[in-house]
């Protein structure tokens, strides 16, 4: 049984408090920096922001940051995902494995809403991959798609692997795995991902400036490396 005054009684959720504090290393967390709050600064001076959610909010904040002294910006990506659903008591109900594995590549349904940040001077993206517990309560008050169930709480179970994104050839390594030219269907075959995730990715980094439209191809863009 987990305590019904627990879960949900903060914004930040247990994995965003347990990776602000894991990078903070012996730092201060919660820090005003050029008037904007920071999860952490840590013993070297490095602004740290953990991002779970949406990007857009850090579009105009990271690069007010990265200007001013170096800033590494940590997301988690959930490839085991185990599920607990609680009554409104707090008794457990169920526990069972998500089939759902979240891929690196899951960034891009964010930094498609704030490409600039790809390859920013000063900024150093972490992709942080975890397993990681998410509870859940049958309270009828979350989505619809849930049937009413709300998402209260995510906890780092364990850390996997890491890439860190800091050039603009550790984004062509990790995400380019293409020479010359290329398509959306290109990309998603080589890379084993769906193609509405693979035009994502080519939107962001035509708007990084790493890729170019050069010409249609039927309903499909062609580009090129830059």
């Amino acid at each position: 049984m987990i305590s019904k005054s627990h879960i949900g009684t903060e914004n930040e959720s247990s994995l965003h408090r347990s990776l602000k504090l894991c990078y903070a290393k012996s730092g201060k967390t919660e820090r005003t920096r050029e008037g904007y709050v920071c999860d952490a600064i840590d013993p070297e001076g490095t602004v740290i922001e953990v991002q779970t959610g949406h990007f857009y909010a850090l579009k105009k904040k990271l690069p007010v940051l990265a200007k001013n002294g170096k800033v590494r910006l940590i997301y988690p990506v959930i490839v085991n995902k185990t599920i607990e659903l609680y009554d409104t008591k707090g008794k457990l109900l169920f526990r069972r494995k998500s089939p759902k594995k979240g891929k690196p590549w899951d960034i891009f349904y964010e930094l498609i809403y704030a490409p600039s940040l790809v390859g920013l001077k000063g900024l150093t993206i972490e992709i942080v991959m975890v397993d990681a517990i998410e509870r859940r309560r049958d309270d009828g008050k979350g989505s619809w798609r849930r049937k009413g169930i709300s998402i209260v709480d995510r906890v780092l179970e364990e850390f996997r692997e890491k890439i860190v994104l800091k050039r603009k050839t550790d984004w062509r390594r990790n995400f380019l795995p293409i020479n010359g030219e290329c398509t959306a269907k290109t990309l998603a075959l080589k890379a084993h991902i769906k193609p509405a995730l693979a035009r994502r990715t080519l939107y962001t980094f035509e708007k990084a400036g790493f890729l170019e439209k050069i010409k249609k191809q039927g309903r499909s863009w062609i580009y090129r490396t830059v």
